[in-house]
């Protein structure tokens, strides 16, 4: 069989030959079909590949900043808090503003499940698991964020709730345990786990509370106070 090597740019224009060429030359002892067809998946291929690392220009996913002004439950202030929204990695962070400009943050990391907390004068760091309600909210804000970036909550339609957990400070956590968006936000600090509970008791004083409110016009002030060890 006679086996010949025929550069591309010599085939007639229009032929079939002259359709797909791999560096330069045609070999007629393999079929064009088959020449062109894996050109096509290779080039398909670098396509995907570039389109994954963001080098086609494609949108991606990227962080929102949303702003969620609340009455207090007096109504005679506002509270002033910000979330960063990262959808792609499954990320909220809340920046809630005291009145003395003293900033607590509260991080939800929905893919894992779990909530930070490092409030304001505290060198420490407290977690709970997130709760079917934490879910609802969080979701809540995720979907609102789409269309808008600033909400404003009205006093009549603010559904307010006080939730109480206890800090089990006997349980402390080691910092590579835990995910690392929560690494970066207490790094050199003691971390804490916290559980649900009635209420300190009489005997036994909240030691600090962090209201959160959410575009579905619910706030929350969770109050946390420490446990007997």
């Amino acid at each position: 069989m006679e086996h010949r090597m025929v550069k591309c740019w010599n085939l007639p224009e229009g032929t079939l030959e002259g359709g797909c060429c791999l560096n330069g030359v045609l070999s007629a002892s393999v079929p064009k079909k088959v020449i062109c067809v894996s050109l096509s998946a290779s080039l398909l291929l670098v396509l995907l590949a570039l389109g994954l690392t963001g080098h086609l220009g494609l949108p991606k996913l990227h962080s929102r900043a949303v702003r969620i002004i609340a009455p207090d439950p007096t109504g005679a202030l506002l509270l002033n808090q910000s979330a960063v929204v990262d959808q792609q990695n499954g990320l909220v962070t809340f920046s809630v503003t005291s009145g003395m400009n003293l900033t607590s943050t509260v991080l939800f990391d929905i893919k894992h499940g779990v909530i930070c907390y490092q409030p304001v004068h505290q060198e420490s760091c407290f977690l709970r698991t997130m709760e079917t309600s934490d879910y609802e909210n969080v979701h809540a804000l995720l979907q609102a964020s789409v269309h808008k970036s600033h909400f404003q909550l009205s006093v009549n339609e603010t559904r307010r709730r006080t939730e109480f957990f206890g800090v089990l400070a006997a349980t402390q956590t080691d910092l590579s345990n835990l995910e690392e968006p929560l690494q970066v936000l207490c790094r050199d600090r003691p971390i804490h786990w916290t559980k649900r509970a009635d209420g300190p008791g009489k005997q036994r004083l909240v030691y600090f509370c962090i209201d959160i409110c959410f575009p579905n016009n619910i706030c929350m002030s969770m109050c946390f106070y420490y446990l007997p060890d």
